[in-house]
């Protein structure tokens, strides 16, 4: 198949680092919900088989909660197909799974990152978003992701793990690898013997995140602490624990969902108060309206752009015939701007009521992190609301070269120093 003559292209991810593409996005849904996208050659990387976008609400809720017809197994959730020699390793994550094998490794890891857990945590996640905020509070001025908020979630994540402040630095290191591999910036580029880049998510790329990992589990194993990697060598459900290849997936998957999409919400959430200035006011005015703006700012900005399934079967969806093997992408960030599910969606309105976005997902892999994910948000604007005057933007956002993370890499802010 070819995509039809006349329809946007969402798959390139330079598209995305111009800004999300509203007016494609709007087109599409009004028009084409669910259309073809062809996966031309780009940046280096080779072409794929294409895929149908999905980009209404209701759609993009239906095919998250029947992973029977829509799986996240078969293909595993990147839009670009994995190698063949790596699908079986990638299938171990959780991710990448549908019930009942998902639910056996939901239950384990929910066992253990509870809410109790999570909430212990916030005197400390309060206090790091305090003297990073008061850091740059005197200069007037920052690159608000480069200093403050990439160290922040990052910080508050290997407390969470239990990794040692002398590694800290590596988890950034493999998320900026992973989820920037496109990204003038962070790519790392390694090509393969046939001049092939190299997927940067295959086993071989990740061997010393998971090498890593190991040595952390026997690490905790010898010496447990109050932490997440500790309770997890240490979990079991229906008898079993976690296999090396499933704790070498759950500690890539804390490492890169659990530092990047926060990472990419904050600066969201900030620029979002940016440019709009009278709900900024208003939200400073009555700091009770917190926990709303928060909500709308994951709607406004949602981490994740998109996330792919593949169908199990021949199926129809707003009259288009999805065989099956085709490979399906759901677009949250069209699907939060869809005027069939939020009254004037373009309006930034932190008072939002009903406001059920997609930010954490739908259906059997809604994000197992979400809590954890909403207490730093609330933590850190609630800081800097308190810490800072009114911020404006000093410049243009940059934004990550990214068709998955809706990410920014710089984010220049003033505001005044009395």
């Amino acid at each position: 198949m070819t995509a039809a003559a006349g329809l946007p292209d969402v798959f390139d991810p330079r598209v995305f680092a111009a800004g999300v593409p509203h007016e494609a996005f709007r087109h599409l849904r009004d028009t084409a919900p669910v259309a073809w996208q062809d996966e031309h050659e780009v940046l280096g990387w080779p072409a794929g088989p294409g895929y149908w976008a999905i980009t209404r609400y209701d759609d993009v809720r239906h095919v998250l909660r029947t992973p029977e017809v829509f799986s996240s197994w078969l293909g595993a959730t990147q839009i670009r197909d994995p190698e063949p020699d790596d699908l079986a390793f990638i299938r171990r994550m959780i991710l990448n799974m549908d019930p009942p094998e998902h639910l056996r490794l939901r239950r384990l890891v929910s066992a253990v990152f509870t809410r109790r857990r999570l909430e212990r945590s916030a005197s400390t996640i309060a206090e790091r978003a305090r003297a990073l905020l008061d850091r740059v509070a005197p200069r007037g001025e920052c690159d608000l992701p480069v200093d403050v908020t990439d160290d922040f979630p990052l910080a508050n994540l290997a407390d969470l793990i239990g990794v040692p402040i002398e590694d800290r630095e590596l988890l950034l290191h493999w998320t900026n690898r992973v989820i920037g591999y496109q990204d003038p910036e962070h790519a790392e580029v390694v090509r393969g013997p046939d001049g092939k880049p190299v997927n940067p998510r295959s086993p071989a790329m990740l061997r010393d995140m998971f090498d890593y990992a190991h040595r952390l589990a026997e690490h905790k194993r010898a010496r447990p602490g109050d932490d997440l990697m500790t309770a997890l060598v240490r979990a079991e459900v229906d008898g079993r624990s976690l296999d090396d290849a499933e704790l070498e997936m759950f500690f890539f998957l804390m490492v890169i969902a659990g530092n990047d999409t926060v990472r990419s919400a904050l600066p969201g959430g900030v620029l979002a108060l940016a440019e709009h200035p009278g709900e900024y006011r208003r939200l400073r005015a009555d700091r009770t309206l917190l926990p709303g703006a928060v909500e709308e700012m994951l709607r406004w900005h949602p981490p994740v752009l998109s996330f792919r399934r593949t169908a199990t079967e021949d199926v129809r969806l707003r009259g288009r015939r999805i065989r099956r093997g085709d490979k399906v992408v759901v677009y949250h960030v069209s699907a939060h701007f869809d005027e069939r599910a939020f009254p004037d969606p373009h309006r930034f309105d932190i008072t939002r009521e009903p406001n059920d976005h997609l930010a954490f997902g739908q259906g059997p892999h809604v994000c197992l992190g979400a809590q954890f994910a909403r207490l730093q948000l609330r933590i850190f604007f609630t800081e800097l609301l308190r810490r800072l005057p009114e911020v404006q933007l000093a410049g243009p956002p940059t934004r990550l070269t990214s068709n998955f993370i809706n990410g920014l890499t710089h984010l220049p802010l003033r505001w005044p120093v009395s």
